[in-house]
Formats: C-alpha cells, sequence, structure tokens
C-alpha cells in the first residue's frame, strides 16, 4: 500500500492507494497554522489513521509547497512559511518510523499523470501548474528530475524568451527579478492585462470564453497570451522534448490551451516533426496526493 500526502496552504490531504493503483481511503484537515510541530503532527496523525482504518501498514510519500535543499536538508521555497528552515522529511521518518520521500507538489503533479494519468507511458513528460502562479516538474521514465539545487522544472522563473522591445524590461516578480514567464503568464498576470485595456475585472476563464464568443479585444488580448506562453513553452520542448505537457492548475480549464497552443509552440520550436503533445490532467485536484503516494514506484520495496 502506498499512502500520498500532500500538504497545502490550506488543507493537509492523505490518499491511500492500492498496489494497482485504485483508491482505498480519502481524508483531509485544515493545515495547523499555529506552529510547525502541529503540522507534523496533523500528518502523522493522518497517516496512522488511515492504517488503523485499512489494518495495513504502507508507504508515505509527502507533497509539499517548496523544496527539500539536497545541500541543508532545509524547507527552502514554501510558501507556507511554518515549514522553512525545518527537516520535515526526516522529522516525518522519526515520527512514523520509516522513511519518507518528499518532493514539490509540482513535481508529483507530474509524476502522477505520467503514472497512470494524461500522460501513462510517456518518457519523458513536463508538467505545468498554471493558475495563482506558474510552476512546473520533470518526470522522465516515471521518476522525478530533482536537479542538482532541487529547481529542476521551475520554468516560471525564468525570462520571457524573445521579448518584444515593448515586454522590456517586464512586470515585476515576487523573486526579485522582472518579466519572469510567471509574471507575464500567471492568471492574476492575464486579468491583469485584460483590465488595463478595458477596466473590467474577470477571471481567466472569463477572458478566454469571451475571446471564443467574439469580444474581440478578448480575442486581442488571448492573443497576445498565448503567443507568450508558447514562447516559453517552446524553449522547454527545444531542451526536454517531451512527448507531452499536462496542464494542471486553474488555467487547465482554458480551451484555447489545447485548440491553439500546440502550432504556435511549433512555429517557435526547433524543428519540430509536429505539434507538441499539450493535454489536460486526468486527476485534478487529486494529482498532488496522487504523485506524493507515488514517490515510492512500482519496483520499491514496502515498508
Amino acid at each position: 500500500m502506498r499512502i500520498g500526502v500532500d500538504l497545502g496552504g490550506t488543507k493537509i490531504e492523505v490518499l491511500a492507494l492500492a498496489p494497482d493503483g485504485s483508491e482505498l481511503l480519502r481524508e483531509r484537515m485544515p493545515t495547523p497554522r499555529d506552529s510547525y510541530n502541529s503540522v507534523v503532527t496533523g500528518i502523522c496523525g493522518l497517516v496512522l489513521d488511515a492504517e488503523a482504518r485499512l489494518g495495513r501498514r504502507g508507504t508515505v510519500g509527502l507533497a509539499i509547497p517548496g523544496i527539500v535543499s539536497p545541500k541543508t536538508g532545509l524547507v527552502k521555497n514554501a510558501n507556507s512559511i511554518l515549514l522553512i528552515g525545518h527537516p520535515l522529511d526526516k522529522d516525518l521518518s522519526v515520527a512514523l518510523n520509516r522513511p519518507v520521500r518528499a518532493a514539490n507538489d509540482a513535481n508529483c503533479f507530474a509524476l502522477s499523470e505520467a503514472t497512470d494519468g494524461a500522460a501513462a507511458g510517456c518518457q519523458i513528460v513536463f508538467g505545468i501548474i498554471a493558475g495563482t502562479g506558474v510552476g512546473g516538474g520533470v518526470c522522465i521514465n516515471g521518476k522525478v528530475l530533482g536537479g542538482a539545487h532541487a529547481i529542476a522544472g521551475e520554468w516560471g522563473h525564468n525570462p520571457l524568451p524573445a521579448t518584444t522591445p515593448d515586454e522590456i524590461p517586464g512586470p515585476k516578480c515576487y523573486c526579485g527579478k522582472r518579466g519572469c514567464i510567471e509574471s507575464w503568464c500567471s492568471g492574476p498576470a492575464l486579468s491583469a492585462q485584460f483590465e488595463s485595456v478595458t477596466g473590467r475585472k474577470l477571471r481567466p476563464t472569463e477572458i478566454a470564453t469571451a475571446a471564443r464568443n467574439g469580444d474581440a479585444t478578448a480575442a486581442q488580448i488571448m492573443d497576445t497570451y498565448l503567443d507568450r506562453f508558447a514562447r516559453a513553452i517552446a524553449t522547454l520542448v527545444n531542451i526536454l522534448d517531451p512527448q507531452a505537457i499536462v496542464m494542471g492548475g486553474g488555467l487547465s480549464n482554458i480551451e484555447q490551451f489545447y485548440t491553439e497552443l500546440p502550432q504556435r509552440v511549433e512555429r517557435y520550436g526547433f524543428n519540430p516533426e509536429g505539434e507538441t503533445v499539450i493535454v489536460r490532467n486526468r486527476h485534478g485536484d487529486s494529482s498532488g496526493v496522487r504523485g506524493a503516494a507515488w514517490l515510492w514506484g512500482r519496483g520499491d520495496a514496502e515498508h
């Protein structure tokens, strides 16, 4: 049995999977906000309760909104600040008396979709979580690619490629730089671009729908937005050449990503022999917790 835990800013979710990937149990609780120790206690409680209810012990994988530094073993780059500077995976290993594997939630999303989701059977998969931010994860042969600094897949903080004069220097990004892909292509960025032209506040999916329904201004803004997204993805394609790019997050509901973006990426890519495969996720909001469970692969021994 594999147990996955998805540690989010508002909730902690636990999922138990049978060896064939079928779901055995799912529970969640609000994420404690008072202390780091409360987070550790809450995770352990969910895992042990799940095992007690199912009458068996499982491996444990954890998806976190940040990364565990390979250099220090401490959590960094986490939007849940309670976690920063703590050896979360090691503390959970001690508390649960077994190894715990942890990975960034975008990596877990990619792993889930590469294992038994929309990109099942693909050798190289890039998973994109596009919503409030723009994150990503890489899976190769069913394994997460972490990298020397555990930041593989963080394409959102590359500069937007092939910038036009009016795109320089670009919007400020929370990371301290300007012109990051995230500052151009996130959901809030698209809404801000629309509002600056029209004075109207719409959600990204509403802008995309308006464009499809004949709103000329929305269509023009979406055209520019998709062009920027295509430039950014083409760089990924040139480096990784994935068999599939899987879209997740709130922006994955924008139909133009699947109907218009592939041919735009082909236009910017290096000598492609067909459109890049861009698909909507299969497991939706469950992909993070499923990917956490699959951090223990089919060939791993049960603990």
